[in-house]
């Protein structure tokens, strides 16, 4: 299954997120994933990992595993490299081996401090908070992200972690629209006015911690999974299913893309196993009624501000 794009291309619906992946096990897994059935890698800059990532997709496309047209990839451009666009989408491909990106994304609507290219430190001011750059407007870094399109870069471009009013911003001064926004969204945290207006807008939405954080986020933020709810654990006995099956269904039915990230080899083949059930209407609105308005990934945690206040 996949979502068609306003730029016109197709994004499958179900992807694998490789934030936290160590490098040493990079290759095995997306490998491994691909041979699962796998299409779609969402990456980023600040993952420090697209170098092992790149080596991964090299040898898949050199073993004709699958093709380059096959595949879906997604990276971020960084906070620090907003008034380095081009620079920074070049040093990704390189990392990546690619020549082009299906997806680039705004990781978040804030410039920082230049820390130089290819480096995505989050420079502290000496009273500990983010070094916030206000000389580089969100509408600058878009049309550099434009530009990108234009050089045959990047297929479509889309932003992350934007709320209501910073995408209709988007939407006022793009000439290309953005094509999708990747937000954190799972059943704590559902966010329908947002998923709504950009789906209105024909924003693609994307999940990202489509499970709740599960062990990462408990261990980085101290949150609270969703994986352990009782009433997702009774839906998953009722269709025979994990509950992280359930969860990941739900977002598919949104009309959502979920890129549950894992290291495991049977989770990883759980995870992409969800299109061969459905949930019923009363099931999907007992699990809109879970919805806490709670988020699990708050990097104020890291940036002494909570960007999101």
């Amino acid at each position: 299954m996949a979502i068609t794009l306003k730029s016109g291309y197709k994004m499958p619906i179900v992807g694998l997120g490789v934030w936290r992946m160590e490098g040493k096990d990079i290759k095995d897994l997306l490998i491994n994933a691909i041979k699962i059935g796998y299409r779609h890698f969402d990456c980023a800059a600040d993952y420090q990992n697209e170098a092992e990532v790149g080596e991964a997709l090299a040898e898949a496309f050199q073993t004709g595993i699958v093709k380059r047209e096959d595949l879906f990839i997604t990276t971020k451009l960084w906070n620090s490299d907003h008034g380095h666009v081009l620079e920074a989408c070049k040093d990704s491909l390189k990392k990546l081996r690619l020549d082009y990106l299906d997806l680039y994304l705004v990781h978040f609507p804030i410039a920082t401090k230049h820390t130089g290219v290819g480096t995505t430190s989050s420079a502290l001011g000496e009273d500990g908070v983010l070094d916030i750059d206000t000389t580089i407007s969100l509408e600058t870094t878009w049309h550099g992200m434009e530009n990108l399109v234009s050089l045959g870069l990047v297929r479509s471009i889309g932003i992350s972690n934007y709320d209501i009013f910073l995408t209709r911003d988007c939407l006022a001064y793009s000439k290309v629209k953005p094509a999708v926004n990747q937000i954190e969204t799972h059943p704590y945290f559902q966010r329908e006015s947002l998923v709504k207006f950009c789906q209105k807008h024909d924003i693609c939405v994307t999940a990202h911690t489509p499970l709740g954080g599960a062990a990462a986020n408990t261990e980085w933020f101290g949150s609270v999974s969703c994986l352990e709810d009782p009433a997702l654990k009774g839906l998953a006995e009722k269709y025979n299913k994990t509950v992280a099956q359930v969860i990941l269904r739900w977002g598919i039915q949104r009309n959502t893309v979920v890129i549950p990230k894992s290291s495991k080899l049977e989770r990883l083949q759980e995870n992409f196993n969800v299109l061969d059930f459905e949930l019923t209407k009363e099931d999907m609105d007992l699990i809109k009624s879970l919805d806490r308005n709670y988020r699990t990934n708050q990097p104020a945690k890291f940036w002494g501000i909570d960007l999101y206040a």
